[in-house]
């Protein structure tokens, strides 16, 4: 009888030195130097209008939008150092990042042709909203083809837009950090909608 309650005892005592285990391990939070989303994340979105490509003769709307097409389907982003970022980039050219954490970030394309693009962002506040519209990939750098177009947002309680006085840097270009009314924000969980109809074959020098 003695060894029976000897082994009950023993049997209690192991089953609380674990249960006490992964009450330490849940309270002392991840590993130094894991990745984490931030408190203050932002989202990143825009759209490409081109890749890069050897000249072509024969080019036509429909041999343009299926060449696009497929390029587009063929091309990955990502977030250097933030395995939990979402998004993707869609068929037309459109795409979008979310809970990507502010500061400094490096936004990395790979496509055919161009295997490692970065588009590097700077002192972007949290949770602002980082659009990106008509994004040229080159072999070996982005374009932004339309410079006045790229806007860093910040919701707030404004009824217009309203410039903090802070800006931002998106690859290389200073950009000015705008409140903007809440209901115009709406739309930071989207992909946005490229232009629609045929547009022009990109070439940047």
């Amino acid at each position: 009888m003695e060894i029976i309650a000897c082994d009950v005892r023993y049997a209690v005592v192991v089953k609380w030195l674990a249960a006490l285990a992964l009450v330490a391990a849940a309270c002392s939070g991840p590993e130094p130097n894991t990745p984490h989303v931030s408190r203050e994340p932002i989202s990143v979105r825009g759209w490409i209008v081109d890749i890069e490509s050897p000249p072509n003769a024969y080019r036509t709307i429909e041999t343009e939008a299926a060449r696009k097409s497929q390029l587009f389907q063929q091309t990955n982003v990502w977030v250097d150092n933030a395995p939990y970022v979402s998004g993707g980039v869609a068929e037309n050219g459109s795409f979008i990042l979310l809970d990507v954490p502010p500061g400094n970030v490096t936004v990395s394309f790979s496509a055919p042709g161009a295997p490692l693009v970065r588009l590097v962002l700077q002192h972007v506040p949290g949770n602002a909203d980082v659009f990106i519209p008509a994004m040229f990939i080159k072999h070996d750098s982005v374009a932004l083809l339309e410079p006045k177009g790229v806007k860093v947002r910040m919701a707030a309680k404004v009824t217009k837009e309203t410039p903090t006085g802070v800006t931002a840097i998106v690859a290389g270009l200073t950009v000015p950090v705008v409140n903007t009314p809440m209901v115009a924000m709406m739309d930071r969980l989207d992909y946005p909608i490229p232009p629609s109809g045929p547009t022009p074959i990109a070439t940047y020098k």
